[in-house]
């Protein structure tokens, strides 16, 4: 009989190797963690990274539409109270202009007018978070002011025309503010122009054809502050919804990125009993030769 002389090596070998896979797959099972070095599997581990990147990109998303979604949200609401006012300006000017109101009644309409443009002067400066929301890009600077010594008064925009974006993970850019002079105008343009303009008529006693013009133009311009507030409503939407499928997105590559790396607790349990037995194996036989020699083994 011919005997291997290595069969001391190979019997160490053997049990360190089952010893190994012990380790590795009790680690497994108390982590739960198929991959927990490069060495482990290095295509899992990059496909983890690829997909670690994209659920990062998608989360920053999507707390960057959050905060644009609550600034839009009170600019949306803002340009209702705006509405709200302007309206009420031209039932204002409407009922004024009716040819039997006295001086007197004509001075307080002006008056009321004059209060109404006040107010949306005030709306036309609002800010949120320490930003003013119709600047522009110049955020730190009331995006309007008033000169009261011109007739009719002045309303000059302080702003810029600058739109700003939002980039969605797949790339697509949605508007995000509305520049001060696109809503209210500027230059005497606009809902500020007009409503100027009708307290000037309704205070310098001009004629009925003048204010009925005056207040058709400040229907007009409300008609525009309305179409800029739809554009700002429809980009919420966008925003809301590509917010909503980033989120989506997040769980799926989380779930994706789980199965990668992680390990199948039933299957890694059977394979860690049949190791266990195997090795239980390996040590019987190594204790039976400790109890015998070698030329008893070969007869």
């Amino acid at each position: 009989m011919r005997v291997d002389p290595n069969y001391i090596t190979n019997l160490t070998a053997s049990l360190d190797q089952s010893t190994n896979e012990e380790d590795t797959l009790t680690s497994e099972l108390s982590s739960g963690l198929r991959v927990a070095t490069l060495s482990d599997d290095p295509v899992a581990v990059a496909q983890s990274t690829l997909l670690g990147n994209s659920i990062a990109q998608d989360d920053t998303f999507v707390q960057t539409a959050s905060n644009e979604s609550s600034r839009m949200q009170v600019t949306d609401s803002t340009l209702g109270e705006v509405v709200t006012q302007v309206t009420s300006a031209i039932s204002t000017a409407v009922a004024g202009n009716n040819g039997t109101l006295n001086a007197s009644d004509i001075a307080s309409v002006a008056q009321e007018l004059s209060g109404i443009r006040d107010q949306v002067l005030s709306l036309a400066n609002t800010s949120y978070q320490g930003q003013y929301l119709f600047g522009g890009s110049q955020g730190s600077t009331a995006p309007f002011t008033l000169d009261t010594s011109t007739t009719p008064a002045t309303a000059t925009y302080n702003g810029d025309n600058n739109v700003q974006f939002v980039q969605t993970p797949s790339g697509q850019k949605i508007q995000v503010n509305l520049p001060g002079s696109s809503v209210f105008g500027a230059a005497g343009t606009g809902v500020l122009g007009a409503l100027n303009q009708l307290i000037s008529d309704f205070s310098g006693g001009a004629t009925t054809a003048t204010l009925t013009a005056d207040t058709s133009a400040l229907t007009t311009a409300l008609g525009q502050l309305s179409s800029q507030r739809s554009t700002l409503d429809s980009a919420l939407s966008r925003l809301q919804s590509s917010s909503t499928y980033a989120q989506t997105e997040v769980s799926q590559l989380t779930v994706a990125q789980s199965n990668l790396v992680s390990a199948d607790p039933a299957a890694v349990a059977s394979q860690l009993s049949t190791a266990e037995t195997q090795h239980q194996a390996l040590l019987s036989v190594i204790n039976s030769l400790g109890s015998q020699d070698l030329f008893s083994l070969m007869r």
